[in-house]
């Protein structure tokens, strides 16, 4: 059996756990490895055990607590060249952590790993789906603008995804931001929308996606119940209905379940 925990999620730190057939790996770690690892083992996860550390991209949200954590558990660390350069010059690397570079699919322990690019104010931003050997797929796509070409041939027929639902566009409109950093969260190497989620929901379930979790919200800009119910309302359009055709999770900000078993 497959399990997945979104241990913490928006932008104060990001970090997703996959776990399948003995074999476990993390999605970032955007927070201290001292929060990791407690995360972790209040799941029984001994932090030991973790195959490989996966970067989405460089941003502190995302990167911090890796140089830490991979030293100290002598795990290897998996990102885009420019991401690993650029996690080197901010410290979230060193020359003691292993670390390996991904630009096409690779394999660990059964799990075959699909990197894939995402449209973000990053050196460069990569989704991942893992492919489980129990023959589940799961994929992380959080951080980009809109939803890419590149992602868009990897991410059908995936079982669940965590999907960034970050903002809704009127509350960045009329909140207290500075404008260009508005500018910055609605265009096109920003975040993705409520509604540009829920759009793109509604092409994944079509294809045979039937978890969803939608992750990265935003605390000043969203409220978990209005990224929910624009996501459910999405996906009615189509004439799918919740828990007989699909599960819909919001993550939130530190994670307080047991995770999902796929």
């Amino acid at each position: 059996m497959s399990k997945v925990c979104q241990l913490f999620s928006g932008s104060s730190g990001n970090s997703i756990l996959v776990s399948s057939m003995g074999h476990s790996f993390l999605v970032d770690i955007g927070v201290s490895a001292k929060r990791c690892e407690n995360a972790l083992m209040s799941l029984g996860v001994d932090p030991d055990n973790i195959d490989g550390i996966f970067v989405t991209h460089e941003h502190r949200d995302h990167s911090q607590g890796v140089r830490v954590f991979a030293s100290k558990h002598k795990i290897p660390v998996f990102a885009s060249p420019l991401c690993l350069g650029q996690m080197s010059v901010t410290g979230f690397l060193s020359e003691k952590n292993d670390t390996y570079e991904i630009s096409k699919p690779m394999e660990i322990g059964g799990t075959e790993i699909v990197p894939f690019h995402q449209s973000h104010d990053s050196v460069d931003c990569l989704g991942f789906r893992l492919n489980l050997p129990d023959g589940r797929a799961v994929s992380v796509c959080t951080d980009t603008g809109f939803v890419t070409d590149d992602a868009k041939k990897v991410l059908p027929g995936t079982d669940l995804i965590f999907l960034e639902s970050n903002h809704e566009i009127s509350m960045v409109n009329t909140g207290p931001y500075p404008y260009p950093l508005k500018q910055r969260i609605l265009g096109p190497e920003g975040h993705l929308s409520n509604f540009a989620c829920g759009e793109y929901i509604k092409e994944l379930a079509k294809n045979g996606t039937t978890r969803f979790v939608l992750s990265h919200l935003s605390e000043e800009n969203n409220v978990p119940s209005l990224a929910r119910q624009t996501a459910l309302a999405a996906l009615d359009e189509i004439g799918l209905k919740e828990e007989s055709d699909f599960r819909l999770f919001v993550s939130p900000r530190e994670n307080n379940s047991r995770g999902i078993a796929l």
